[in-house]
């Protein structure tokens, strides 16, 4: 039920221990707002920048990881240099032609005031770039609800790497990874999740079967960040 916290008598067991969720690491892009889309647009682009075609649904797998894990796994071998032309390359096309477009999902504000009025600490780990990431957190006006942020600036590795996650959890120092959940739409979310000791609710919104989610081992699966509101108390958020 919206507006209830925690359930009475409701616990989020992981292996023997229970325990109450005290911070809430989201991932943005594909979670909290509507962009995966156009992210696969502007990859399309920036490939066929040094003459590399390929399907949207081959870049879209791949939605979720940082350039540094992206393109790789589409051009192995890529030369350092011509992989940074093309990292910069999508980050431009991305923010000139598509970023001006990209709404927060229904329910993603409220979502994030939910967590905080919760008592949660509320965490941004997301592979985004910095200045993404800044774009971001003003278009769904949460600048005093977020206790920490993570982007790609912070990182060697970003997801699936274990590195954005393991930065994150430096932020909020005195909680355990037992008692955080990622909010996240891709497998590359919970795998990375996964190597850090989090658990992650994973969402439809980002266009991944639930096959794949339910493979990569998403702990739940909601629609989008409206269903998982709504379902607060009796999710795995609404553990005390």
């Amino acid at each position: 039920m919206q507006g209830v916290c925690f359930p009475a008598l409701q616990f989020f067991q992981l292996g023997t221990r229970t325990m109450k969720i005290k911070a809430v690491m989201f991932d943005i892009d594909g979670t909290l707002v509507d962009s995966n889309d156009m992210h696969v647009l502007a990859w399309e682009e920036a490939f066929l920048g040094i003459g590399r075609a390929f399907d949207q649904a081959s870049i879209h797998r791949q939605i979720g990881k940082g350039a540094d894990m992206l393109i790789p796994s589409l051009v192995p071998g890529l030369d350092e240099e011509v992989q940074q032309t093309v990292g910069d390359a999508q980050g431009a096309i991305f923010r000139e032609k598509y970023r001006p477009s990209v709404e927060a999902f229904p329910g993603a504000h409220a979502l994030i005031a939910h967590v905080n009025e919760c008592g949660q600490k509320v965490v941004l780990a997301s592979s985004a770039s910095n200045d993404d990431l800044k774009y971001y957190v003003e278009l769904l006006d949460i600048r005093n609800l977020v206790t920490a942020t993570t982007s790609s600036a912070d990182v060697e590795n970003t997801k699936p790497a274990p590195d954005i996650f393991a930065v994150a959890l430096e932020k909020v120092s005195s909680i355990d990874a037992g008692e955080v959940i990622v909010v996240g739409d891709t497998p590359y979310d919970i795998e990375a999740a996964k190597k850090s000791g989090i658990e992650t609710i994973a969402l439809r919104s980002g266009g991944f079967s639930d096959e794949t989610l339910n493979a990569a081992g998403a702990l739940a699966i909601y629609d989008d960040v409206a269903s998982l509101l709504a379902d607060y108390a009796g999710s795995p958020l609404g553990s005390d």
